[in-house]
């Protein structure tokens, strides 16, 4: 008769390429999820600047008043921002001023941040009409 020995188990080479597959499989994930919450962050920036920005926007007219100026502030110590007002003068052709008596102006609200060493910014744009006075 034979005197077998089974091997059971596992080798140290085995265990080894298992470690460094999971090593490599947790890092990649790790990855992912560190990607996908650094775009989460900037994603509630821009949300931040545009409520800012649509909040100043709304404003406009109202404690802001039409005629051409220039106003700046910060918001939250974080979000600088700047309003421009000035006349609209790109009336096309056919426009009538004397059948619709208004003064157009566009508004420029632009609000930027600095997130380490990455500066970001973004811009509404809209044209409010006012009566001459």
């Amino acid at each position: 008769m034979k005197n077998s020995i089974r091997q059971q188990g596992f080798s140290l080479l085995e265990i080894l390429v298992a470690f460094s597959i999971l090593a490599l499989s947790l890092g990649i994930i790790l990855n992912i999820f560190s990607t996908g919450l650094r775009t989460a962050i900037i994603s509630e920036e821009y949300i931040q600047a545009t409520a800012i920005a649509e909040s100043l926007l709304a404003k406009t007219g109202t404690e802001f008043p039409l005629e051409e100026t220039n106003n700046q502030g910060i918001d939250n110590d974080k979000y600088h921002w700047r309003i421009e007002i000035l006349p609209f003068t790109g009336l096309a052709g056919d426009f009538d001023a004397e059948q619709f008596p208004v003064n157009a102006f566009r508004v420029d609200i632009s609000v930027t941040w600095q997130e380490g060493k990455t500066s970001r910014s973004m811009v509404l744009t809209t044209l409010k009409l006012t009566q001459p006075s």
